[in-house]
């Protein structure tokens, strides 16, 4: 999968997970083509894997932040008004803007935009036409889905 079609998937699907396990696809397997067992770095294709998120969460149409699970989440812009409206379900600290900046030393650095200031005059506007229920529908059901714990997935698989 190239920038492009990367840009496609997330678009399409409106909220995509980097690379953790959870409710909706992720974007590191999509990229690889196939499954990833444990860490995408190890990939044979995490070299290209790694030049294609650049290039994704890089572009100005896709919000990072931690929406799904507290995991690195990609949320497409024409998601963004529902991402709002459904806000007060989220903590607000899993919608603050990720940016990664790419050090002189080779270090990459998080810098935070604390959830509403990210959010445009337009994108708040368009969100108040939408109620709750409506956002959700749009975003999916894992704005409702508590998130799931170590736990309690440990205890669900069985012996």
């Amino acid at each position: 999968m190239d920038v492009d079609a990367a840009r496609a998937f997330v678009r399409e699907h409106g909220v995509v997970l980097v690379a953790a396990n959870g409710p909706v696809p992720k974007l590191t397997e999509a990229i690889a083509g196939e499954p990833i067992a444990g860490s995408w770095w190890g990939h044979p294709k995490g070299h290209h894997i790694y030049a294609v998120l650049d290039e994704v969460t890089s572009d100005e149409d896709v919000l990072v932040c931690r929406a799904v699970n507290g995991k690195v989440t990609l949320v497409h812009r024409r998601l963004w008004p529902a991402l709002i409206a459904a806000s007060a379900r989220l903590p607000a600290e899993r919608l603050a803007k990720v940016e990664q900046e790419h050090t002189a030393s080779g270090h990459h650095v998080n810098h935070e935009t604390p959830f509403p200031d990210w959010a445009s005059a337009e994108d708040r506007t368009a969100a108040e036409a939408l109620d709750e229920a409506a956002a959700i529908r749009l975003l999916g059901s894992w704005v409702t889905s508590p998130p799931r714990s170590r736990r309690s997935t440990r205890e669900s698989s069985g012996p």
